[in-house]
């Protein structure tokens, strides 16, 4: 999955401002589509000087600066859902001197993360490591560019984990269910009912290792009942910027307030 051209920085802003973020904090579409799961009842404290890091693919990394390495720099976190997050953060808790950072980067599946790992996560030492990986996995192998398959994702998202931890025994883990919207460009028919089982899987790691889940698919078929598929996500994978609007009030709502 590679970055798909994103707009003018400046217009993403316009177009979402912090205001409307602010008002979709608990919208009712993520409190509809998250209310039977209990993983998602898990919340995440954050300490004061605490370090968030997300972590993924395309739909993290959303166009962000790679030279650009410190903390809270605008062009370091993309135009994405972690922007918008990260803006989010910074306004609530100003007393708690948060440091953000993004190192999603597109195209990766699981073994990528691995292989960067020690640079991109270890080093970093985050309190709050907020994981959002599996499409490519599911969509490089549907294509017939990687041989992976949803075992390999399991099991190689579950070593990550358990590298993690051995490192960061008290880190707080956050994982994003990998989402597909059907009937939009590159999602089909034949994607499912095989993309589920990478779906379910990631819920079962998030239990696994009490991590807090955020069941993005849910929450953007519930989004359908507002508006089309097309309206989130411009091919059915990346989201557009009511999408990323929607996954960064679904992630701040993870955060004990």
């Amino acid at each position: 999955m590679e970055q798909q051209p994103n707009s003018n920085r400046r217009n993403f802003i316009r177009n979402v401002s912090l205001g409307s973020l602010a008002a979709l904090s608990l919208p009712d579409i993520v409190s509809a589509a998250t209310k039977d799961m209990k993983a998602h009842a898990k919340k995440v404290t954050l300490k004061k000087d605490a370090v968030i890091l997300f972590q993924g693919d395309s739909i993290t990394d959303a166009g962000r600066k790679r030279d650009q390495t410190e903390a809270n720099n605008t062009s370091a976190l993309g135009n994405g859902y972690a922007y918008l997050a990260a803006a989010a953060l910074l306004k609530e808790f100003p007393g708690k001197n948060l440091k953000i950072y993004n190192k999603g980067i597109s195209g990766n599946k699981v073994y990528q993360l691995a292989e960067r790992w020690d640079a991109d996560c270890l080093q970093i030492k985050p309190d709050v490591l907020s994981i959002l990986i599996g499409v490519n996995d599911y969509w490089h192998m549907f294509n017939g560019n990687y041989s992976g398959t949803v075992k390999t994702y399991r099991d190689d998202f579950t070593a990550l984990l358990e590298r993690t931890k051995q490192q960061l025994p008290d880190v707080q883990l956050i994982i994003g269910e990998p989402f597909a919207v059907n009937g939009v460009k590159a999602v089909t028919d034949k994607w499912f009912p095989a993309f589920d089982e990478y779906r379910a899987a990631a819920h079962e790691i998030a239990t696994k290792f009490n991590a807090a889940f955020i069941p993005y698919q849910a929450i953007y078929d519930k989004a359908q009942q507002s508006a089309p598929g097309s309206y989130w996500t411009g091919d059915g994978v990346h989201p557009a910027i009511a999408g990323a609007s929607l996954m960064a009030a679904s992630w701040m709502d993870v955060i004990r307030k």
